[in-house]
């Protein structure tokens, strides 16, 4: 009963709040970019780890490791089951493939957007007309060139 007598409910409000364009293109985002984000995990370890795994003589990327207790395992898998401490390279080196190929489709969706922003902007005004001749002159004119009219008062418009 906190809320109460303060007009409309929490519920309606939470409502509110929830369902506006806002908030359900964040979540839309949200959604996208987990599923793109995992898109990006496996292309980066089913498509570009195991070649460089291959290169280091192991089957798959994510699988380079140090050991660190002095003892031999097999694989990554076993010396976590043996509680050994490693330096998991392989899985950081996925990590930074993860981030570096995201990051640059972020670069990609930006650098679009605003291309596109930029060319949904008006034309720059370059020129207007003078009121009195209609002679086209400079924006920046105060004075028209053609009948020395003075031009401080007048509104500026687009000419092409």
């Amino acid at each position: 009963m906190l809320f109460r007598g303060q007009g409309k409910g929490w519920a309606q409000d939470f409502r509110e709040f929830a369902l506006r364009g806002s908030m359900l293109d964040m979540a839309i985002g949200i959604i996208l970019g987990v599923a793109f984000g995992k898109i990006i995990t496996s292309f980066v370890e089913d498509i570009i780890m195991p070649p460089i795994g291959l290169i280091f003589g192991h089957s798959d990327g994510s699988s380079l490791f140090i050991n660190l207790s002095g003892q031999i395992y097999p694989s990554l898998a076993a010396a976590k089951a043996a509680g050994a401490a490693t330096i998991n390279y392989g899985l950081f080196l996925n990590s930074i493939f993860n981030f570096v190929i995201v990051a640059f489709g972020v670069f990609l969706f930006v650098r679009q957007i605003n291309k596109l922003r930029r060319a949904m902007l008006p034309p720059e005004v370059t020129h207007k007309e003078c009121p009195y001749c209609c002679t086209v002159i400079p924006a920046k004119a105060v004075r028209c060139g053609a009948c020395t009219a003075n031009l401080e008062q007048t509104s500026v418009t687009s000419s092409d």
